[in-house]
């Protein structure tokens, strides 16, 4: 079993997706991503894990994907299947993913 770890200097990729939403959408918003994450992304070669936040006043989600690699990121947003739960997302609210990679980490 894969879980979110964050770390400086591992290989890994990250997805982070904002997505601004209408609070009246937001559930609905998060129901798709749950839907579209155990439905294909969990199958796709590379997949790391999921983590959705929902700000407390409704206007915006965050998807923190990991990923093994870019190459693993770039072919699944190529997937047709993918892609569909992408377009009803699309459709609840506006999008702006980005790839990143970790360049700190602070604890306690």
């Amino acid at each position: 079993m894969s879980e979110t770890v964050i770390r400086v200097g591992d290989e890994i990729a990250t997805l982070i997706n904002i997505f601004d939403v209408e609070p009246s959408k937001q559930q609905e918003l998060i129901a798709v991503l749950n839907e579209g994450t155990e439905k294909v992304m969990r199958n796709r070669p590379g997949f790391i894990s999921v983590n959705l936040l929902a700000s407390a006043d409704g206007t915006r989600v965050v998807n923190y994907a990991q990923w093994r690699s870019a190459d693993d990121i770039k072919a699944t947003l190529a997937d047709p299947e993918a892609g569909a739960y992408a377009k009803k997302a699309g459709e609840l609210a506006k999008a702006a993913p980005l790839v990143y990679k970790v360049v700190a980490v602070h604890h306690a």
